[in-house]
């Protein structure tokens, strides 16, 4: 890291020292907070097709994950309970392993075409209760595990973020040829990428495939 950039002098050292550069919080801002999910909340997850979710191993390590599905797959149990259906991935399980060491989750859901957001702060538990699983059935597929959140926060974001970055702005949209495919990235990293682009078309053309059969 550049000692240009990152001088110990300028580092902020404390929390006194961090809000002494900000005006006060706003009193809404304060009392937006609640600690059950209220019909508003609901309703902005019942809509949510997509949301991250923030944890931490024992040690303080951090990791945020994305989950997605169609709108509604987060499910809302009661006023401080949700549960989040564990699709096939990877299987680093870095997010699920994450929360048997470490409970603590932080939630953002989204809306495509909102720029406002939904943030939810609680603990989380693993759960194979086969009721809640099938209750999450797609195309007959059931979910290994489900994340089970109890509420602690919850509250909406204000649209700032998602405005200065024009996420749905249709001509801000990037070209992804512009960057390699993602297995190409990856091999690139790791064990080393083919040099035949029709050898490399065709891993790519098997990871679409693989979209196609394994997304539940």
């Amino acid at each position: 890291m550049s000692d240009a950039l990152i001088r110990p002098e300028h580092l902020v050292p404390d929390e006194s020292a961090l809000r002494a550069l900000f005006p006060p919080v706003h009193t809404l801002a304060a009392l937006k907070s609640l600690d059950f999910l209220d019909p508003h909340a609901r309703e902005f997850i019942r809509r949510s097709p997509f949301l991250t979710i923030g944890t931490q191993n024992r040690d303080g390590k951090a990791d945020v994950s994305p989950r997605g599905d169609p709108a509604g797959f987060v499910r809302v149990l009661d006023d401080r309970t949700l549960a989040i259906p564990d699709r096939p991935g990877n299987n680093r399980l870095d997010t699920l392993s994450n929360i048997l060491s470490n409970p603590n989750v932080g939630l953002l859901l989204m809306v495509p075409g909102f720029d406002d957001t939904l943030r939810i702060n609680g603990t989380a538990q693993l759960s194979t209760d086969p009721d809640l699983l099938r209750s999450m059935a797609v195309n007959d597929r059931v979910p290994t595990v489900a994340i089970v959140v109890t509420v602690a926060e919850v509250f909406l974001h204000c649209a700032k973020a998602f405005r200065r970055a024009r996420l749905w702005d249709q001509d801000a949209r990037q070209d992804r040829t512009e960057m390699p495919s993602l297995l190409k990235m990856i091999l690139d990293q790791t064990t080393g990428a083919p040099t035949d682009p029709a050898e490399m078309q065709k891993i790519d053309d098997g990871l679409e495939s693989d979209y196609r059969t394994s997304m539940y």
